[in-house]
């Protein structure tokens, strides 16, 4: 197989997951598909490195968040998105539960929504959600601590009929 077939390959098999993932650290469904074009671009220059890499959605995954952060310190991007019209949604949940799930994920600092994203989206281990970000193992755990209490907080019935606030 060629290179641009392998990579081809490989982007129609993961393409819709590297979007609900760009999607979940944004928010925003158009700044999404920045993220994973921006990604993409960067893993075909490097393809041939990147297709020996012990693990190819590793790789790309770190390339992904890495896209994320550099386009959230671009100064037009210090806007906020929106409400979101068209989003990928999980299955079994009724549209209004959808809803408040969306709101209270958007509502998480940043440093949190990627900490989610990573360990209950992707599904990795702490050590790999530090490793991909950068960060300190202890940061991964306090980060992921501090989001799901607020998730909690926000997603309590009685926070519901209150629009989720204190």
């Amino acid at each position: 197989m060629s290179r641009d077939e392998e990579f081809t390959a490989y982007v129609r098999e993961r393409r819709a997951h590297l979007y609900r993932a760009a999607y979940l650290l944004c928010g925003d469904e158009h700044r999404a598909e920045d993220i994973v074009q921006l990604t993409l671009s960067k893993v075909y220059a490097a393809w041939r490195r990147v297709r020996k890499a012990d693990s190819v959605d590793a790789y790309v995954r770190r390339v992904l968040v890495n896209s994320h952060l550099d386009e959230g310190r671009r100064p037009w991007r210090r806007e906020r998105a929106g409400e979101v019209a068209d989003r990928p949604a999980p299955t079994g949940l009724g549209a209004e539960d959808l809803d408040e799930l969306w709101t209270a994920l958007r509502a998480l600092p940043a440093g949190q929504r990627r900490v989610v994203v990573l360990r209950h989206y992707w599904g990795l281990s702490v050590e790999e959600t530090a490793a991909d970000l950068g960060v300190a193992v202890g940061t991964v755990k306090s980060q992921t601590a501090a989001a799901l209490t607020n998730l909690r907080h926000a997603l309590r019935p009685d926070n519901a009929a209150r629009g989720g606030r204190r």
